[in-house]
């Protein structure tokens, strides 16, 4: 069985005192329903279990007066010794609550009520055009949690490393010394693994099990066509070939020199006033992740965003390996990344930056300055450039020798390194970016 973050999250909130009804919000498979039964099983003496999705007819449960005693004998009506109502000891759980607008509204009462805990799943909540919106979303009534697919260090734990290797690793990385040859070589075996396998918990989990890549390839197109369906089956018609049209251009977008989002890559004329909705939605679903240009690279740094220039990543390292030619995964694995390693790499770091609640940023200049990643590090803006192997970083030491211009004096480089430092610049390898937590 995965071993997921959420646990801790969930049980933080379990603990706090009057705590509101939960919302576990996250893309679709990223392991929201499993992750929340668990949790429920260990933490209840009573579960009371609700799918919308596969039992639509649920909803009418909802459908008239909100309180919570007639929703409680509506569900004894309905579900018989499978819905137990005891006051501190019963959880419900409303999954995929999107497909229930009214369930959403209730959380409210359940809230003022507060003999009961509820916890509910969403996988399309808030995406433009889904048409299930609540009338009233209790605003102040539910606590919400984003749910990502797998990040590194979860895909560590499945893969067998342990807590204590991981301490190990951080340890080397704050005292800026190399980690010894023979974890360093596992380490970067484990992050191509990883580069390819990605996060979603069905494919992970058969990685785990089986070390069958074409399983794990299989898996990982079948959830892109699911996201495919949804655009098809969700969207509003105006935009459902838009959307698609836009999410299917993303390898495209990032296998460019220049990575920035261009519209006219989706369709030869096209503008933002043509698939800035759709582009919003793919976002809305949690497929993807825009990484915005800094007009300075200052702090704050959503502050000097630049909203209209960005790049797009896909959410999952994974899913976004699967979306490339054939073959792309043995190469990754081999070492050979040929035209797509800048992309690969710096979508692996988003990816990992994203999981952790970090916002992306980047800097560009068409004087040619342009650096990876910006990110506040230790209360620092921080300059972080990604290599697939070794590289230079040109853009970094310039901005690094005009402090009286850029106001940054440190920097970390990526790539295939062990830990070391020269002068401003700490060198990492690749897998650490999962380390530099401190904001």
């Amino acid at each position: 069985m995965l071993k997921r973050k959420i646990e801790q999250s969930m049980a933080e909130w379990k603990k706090r005192p009057n705590h509101k009804p939960l919302i576990v919000k996250g893309c679709r498979q990223c392991g929201k329903t499993f992750s929340v039964l668990d949790f429920a099983g260990k933490n209840y003496r009573n579960v009371v279990y609700l799918n919308f999705y596969e039992n639509p007819e649920y909803a009418s449960v909802f459908s008239g007066s909100l309180e919570v005693d007639h929703i409680v004998l509506l569900l004894s009506a309905l579900l018989g010794d499978r819905a137990v109502f005891e006051s501190g000891e019963t959880v419900l759980v409303l999954d995929e609550i999107q497909e229930c607008p009214e369930a959403r509204t209730a959380l409210k009462f359940f809230r003022n009520d507060g003999r009961y805990d509820v916890i509910g799943t969403g996988s399309l909540l808030g995406v433009t055009g889904y048409g299930k919106e609540p009338k009233s979303i209790p605003v102040g009534s539910e606590t919400v949690i984003d749910m990502y697919p797998l990040d590194f260090e979860e895909f560590l734990w499945a893969c067998g490393i342990t807590s204590s290797v991981i301490e190990s690793l951080k340890k080397c990385m704050e005292g800026e010394v190399p980690v010894p040859e023979a974890l360093h070589n596992r380490m970067k075996q484990l992050l191509l693994q990883y580069t390819v396998v990605g996060g979603m918990p069905d494919a992970v989990q058969t990685f785990a099990d089986t070390k069958k890549m074409n399983e794990v390839l299989r898996i990982q197109r079948d959830i892109v066509r699911s996201y495919e369906d949804d655009m098809v089956k969700y969207a509003e018609k105006k935009d459902k070939s838009r959307i698609r049209e836009c999410f299917q251009s993303i390898p495209k977008q990032l296998s460019k020199e220049n990575k920035k989002f261009q519209y006219s890559v989706i369709e030869k004329g096209a503008s933002a006033r043509n698939y800035v909705g759709s582009l919003q939605w793919i976002e809305d679903a949690g497929i993807i992740s825009r990484c915005y240009n800094l007009s300075v690279p200052e702090l704050p740094l959503d502050g000097n965003a630049n909203k209209d220039v960005f790049k797009v990543y896909m959410r999952d390292q994974g899913l976004f390996v699967s979306m490339l030619e054939e073959g792309t995964q043995y190469d990754i694995l081999q070492g050979n990344l040929y035209g797509y390693k800048g992309a690969i790499f710096e979508n692996l770091i988003a990816d990992i930056f994203a999981k952790m609640g970090r916002k992306l940023y980047y800097y560009h200049k068409d004087s040619g300055l342009e650096v990876d990643f910006v990110i506040r590090y230790k209360g620092k803006c921080t300059l972080v450039e990604v290599k697939a192997a070794t590289g230079n970083i040109k853009s970094t030491k310039t901005i690094l020798q005009h402090p009286e211009k850029y106001h940054i004096d440190n920097a970390i480089k990526l790539g295939d390194y062990n830990v070391g430092r020269s002068g401003q610049i700490l060198t990492l390898p690749l897998y650490m970016a999962f380390l530099i937590r401190e904001f």
